[in-house]
């Protein structure tokens, strides 16, 4: 049985600056991942960075997300070429590398990403879920058009450096972590913070200007629209764990009220 490959179609919108609304899913949970796939979003995190995901829990997600139209993006835990190569192998096509500072750092995430003479991504062939063990039978051509590598800014040292990573050859997007940046800039725990906000819309215009797709995490639809309308395409909006959470201390203090 031959079987056709699957088109990165977060890619495509990324790169068409079609707007795309996403959610962290921190769960590492398979039945929450399908729960949140009905809701709308139109791209899923599986958090292996923060949230308790494995090489099998982030295929678990994979495989229950591929039913429905969504686009799932997984970020690892860190640089490991290794895993890079794990993630890829069990289907994923979309990856999110966080806590890059330099252009070094980007080129070695663009190779492990890469099959040679690009790349140093080693063969799995039948033994993987990505070519559905075998039945992909030109995944090995195909697979570097579809795989989309995203990395993410979140320091002084990578804004210094933004303009090298954003040019470098296998990086198709730029997302930017207020979070973590406040912090690298003095702000610790307020992402919201004013200079915060505008180093991270100097940043959305520079990487725009680039031709560079740019994502951001933003919890505030006002200022989400005033990123979009500065160059931003895909945004971070919400959590899993958050949204569980809210939504059940709202309804236990509405009946204790």
């Amino acid at each position: 049985m031959s079987l056709a490959m699957t088109k990165n179609k977060f890619k495509q919108a990324m790169q068409a600056q079609q707007k795309q609304l996403g959610a962290f899913m921190a769960l590492a949970d398979s039945s929450a991942a399908e729960l949140m796939a009905t809701t709308g979003f139109d791209w899923l995190l599986i958090d292996a960075e923060h949230g308790p995901n494995d090489i099998k829990s982030i295929m678990q997600q994979l495989q229950a997300l591929a039913a429905y139209p969504v686009n799932p993006v997984v970020r690892l835990q860190d640089h490991n070429v290794a895993d890079i190569k794990r993630v890829l192998d069990v289907g994923a096509q979309t990856l999110l590398i966080p806590m890059v500072d330099s252009a070094q750092q980007a080129e070695q995430l663009a190779k492990a990403a890469r099959y040679a003479p690009k790349g140093v991504r080693g063969m799995g062939g039948g033994l993987t879920r990505a070519t559905r063990w075998g039945a992909i039978t030109d995944y090995l051509t195909q697979a570097d058009d579809n795989i989309c590598l995203l990395l993410q800014i979140e320091s002084l040292e990578g804004l210094a450096e933004l303009d090298a990573i954003a040019q470098v050859d296998g990086v198709n997007g730029i997302f930017l972590g207020p979070a973590d940046l406040a912090a690298s800039m003095g702000y610790l725990g307020q992402p919201a913070h004013p200079e915060v906000c505008r180093v991270v819309e100097q940043a959305i215009q520079r990487i725009h200007a680039l031709g560079k797709p740019v994502g951001v995490y933003c919890g505030d639809p006002a200022q989400t629209e005033r990123y979009q309308q500065m160059g931003a395409s895909f945004f971070l909006i919400a959590a899993d764990t958050m949204l569980l959470k809210g939504a059940a201390d709202a309804l236990v203090n509405r009946f204790r009220a």
